[in-house]
């Protein structure tokens, strides 16, 4: 019998250990640099400024707390579920001697964020994990925590016109409609429609802009395609 593989938490910790099922980088998301991009193009600096707080839930090694806090000395804090991402974003942050804050905690439960106190709100490949009423709340207490005018940048997964999450789907089902369990992982993950999207963020939110990505077109690698959402708090 082969060796039980982590699942969930333990799976986490495992990888920020040893890096061998992910490619962890320490430089920031490509597509978190787009939409800072997009946002200097709207507005300037006016909500990338040190005056400017952020909140990254699921904030892994800390790698765009990092960038935003270095880029526009952007205050933040960051959240994950495992202890060796936090320990690691700590230490890298330390070094760089920046006023970052992290906590290990999971997203689902709710946010300890004062209401109304947070310039920008990161979930990137995070709140996929969670069940239908988690993902929910959690959406609500963005909302909340977001300043006026404040934005929401959310990248997932999208179920639009990928063969693969429609295979992972086939062969792990999940409880939930468009939920399969992980095969590496042992985790359930949702996967979203553009649809699906726009209805959870609908009451809170005006969305921007939905960028799809197109790599999963490619024949190798059973690449996942992605979708990058900028939404501004609309209340």
């Amino acid at each position: 019998m082969g060796r039980k593989k982590p699942i969930g938490k333990k799976f986490w910790n495992k990888e920020y250990g040893s890096n061998t099922h992910l490619a962890l980088s320490e430089t920031p998301s490509e597509d978190l640099e787009k939409f800072v991009r997009f946002l200097m193009r709207d507005s300037g600096k006016k909500l990338l400024n040190p005056t400017s707080t952020a909140l990254d839930l699921g904030c892994g090694n800390g790698r765009n707390l990092i960038y935003l806090a270095e880029e526009f000395g952007i205050r933040g804090v960051g959240f994950d579920i495992s202890n060796e991402a936090i320990k690691q974003a700590r230490k890298r942050s330390s070094e760089l001697q920046l006023q970052l804050q992290y906590e290990v905690r999971s997203i689902a439960e709710p946010i300890p964020v004062q209401d109304e106190s947070q310039t920008l709100v990161l979930d990137m490949m995070s709140s996929h994990f969670l069940n239908e009423q988690e993902r929910k709340n959690l959406v609500s207490e963005v909302a909340r925590v977001l300043k006026p005018g404040g934005w929401f940048f959310w990248k997932t997964f999208l179920l639009n016109e990928d063969k693969h999450a429609e295979r992972l789907l086939a062969e792990h089902p999940g409880e939930e409609k468009n939920t399969y369990i992980h095969p590496e992982i042992g985790v359930a993950e949702h996967v979203f429609t553009v649809d699906e999207i726009e209805e959870l963020l609908g009451n809170n939110f005006i969305i921007h802009k939905v960028l799809k990505s197109h790599g999963h077109k490619r024949k190798s690698g059973g690449k996942r395609r992605s979708v990058s959402v900028y939404a501004e708090r609309n209340w």
